[in-house]
Order: C-alpha cells, then sequence, then structure tokens
C-alpha cells in the first residue's frame, strides 16, 4: 500500500484539537500557514516560556492514521485532528524513521523529520487515560512514544488528503528518532 496523507488539519489558536480541512499549505521555513505553531522559532507555550528564541524544530506534526484503530481497540474515538496534529498518514511507519528523513508530500511539499513528539498532560485532559495508552514498552523496556513526529518544512506547497507520500532516507548511519 502506497503511503498517503490521509487528513490534514491547522488552527490559528493553541486549542489542543485541530480541525480538518480539504487542504493546507505548507511554508518553507516556517511550517503550516495560518497555524498558531508556525514560525523559525518556537511556539509551543511550554518551551517559549524556557527560550524563545530556540528553533523551531516542531512546525509540523504527523501521526500515523493507524493509531487512531490502535486506540479504538482500546476504547478511545479519536479522530483526524483530534490529537493537534497537522498531518494524518496512512501506510507510513512513521516512529520507525530516521531523524533526518525527508517527506515528499503531493507535487512539491517537503519536511524533514526532526523528532517525536513527546506526549503530555494535555492528553489526559483531553480524554483520562490517553496518555498512558500513547505510551508503549519494547522488548528492552526502553519507552515508545506513539505520538507522532515532528518535522521542519524545506519546501512549501499545498498539502490535500489522498496526496502521496514519497520517504527519501538521509545518508547512513541513521539516527534513531528521539523526543523534540
Amino acid at each position: 500500500m502506497p503511503a498517503l496523507v490521509a487528513a490534514v488539519s491547522r488552527s490559528a489558536t493553541h486549542a489542543f484539537s485541530k480541525p480538518t480541512l480539504p487542504v493546507i499549505r505548507l511554508l518553507a521555513g516556517l511550517g503550516v500557514e495560518g497555524d498558531a505553531h508556525c514560525g523559525e522559532t518556537v511556539k509551543h507555550r511550554s518551551r517559549v516560556a524556557a527560550d524563545p528564541a530556540q528553533p523551531n524544530l516542531r512546525q509540523v506534526h504527523l501521526i500515523h492514521e493507524e493509531l487512531f484503530g490502535e486506540l479504538a481497540q482500546a476504547g478511545f474515538s479519536i479522530a483526524p485532528g483530534d490529537l493537534g496534529e497537522n498531518i494524518a498518514t496512512r501506510g507510513l511507519d512513521l516512529l520507525g524513521l530516521p531523524a533526518g528523513a525527508e517527506l515528499r508530500l503531493g507535487a512539491s511539499a517537503r519536511i524533514v523529520v526532526t523528532g517525536l513528539r513527546n506526549p503530555c498532560w494535555q492528553l489526559d485532559a483531553f480524554r483520562p487515560g490517553l496518555m498512558a495508552a500513547v505510551l508503549g514498552r519494547a522488548p528492552d523496556g526502553a519507552l515508545i512514544r506513539k505520538a507522532g513526529v515532528m518535522a521542519v518544512v524545506v519546501a512549501g506547497g499545498a498539502v490535500r488528503p489522498g496526496d502521496a507520500i514519497d520517504v527519501v532516507l538521509p545518508a547512513l548511519p541513521h539516527r534513531v528518532l528521539d523526543r523534540v
């Protein structure tokens, strides 16, 4: 199955969830046009409080649509945009990508994966118990964060549901994703 964009979302405010839309526009070096997290420097409130001059490595938030099915089996009804992501993907192992992987979306947009979304308490405020549901353990006991990945925009363009996603891996050796 080819990798596809399943849904796109944005919000001009720092609301937890984002409404889905027919199209979003990515802006090189900034993020999603009209989204509260768009900008060269950090926009997440906790990071702004720590150091507002930090580069924004979290311009675009992606979640694999398959997580919604996993969460449904655990009793959670989650739809695209509910967890604040900008792009829901289908058929792509986002969590298995290395840092620096480039995703080509639609006709011209390109983003580079910077790291994992670090789930926070807001998940439990949205749905009690959701934080634990998006965390897991590897066989060696390592924590697995399943709440998606973050990326920066290197080439802008429109992104729509149904757009193909092509992956370009960085040069070896690959770096495993860590939280950003």
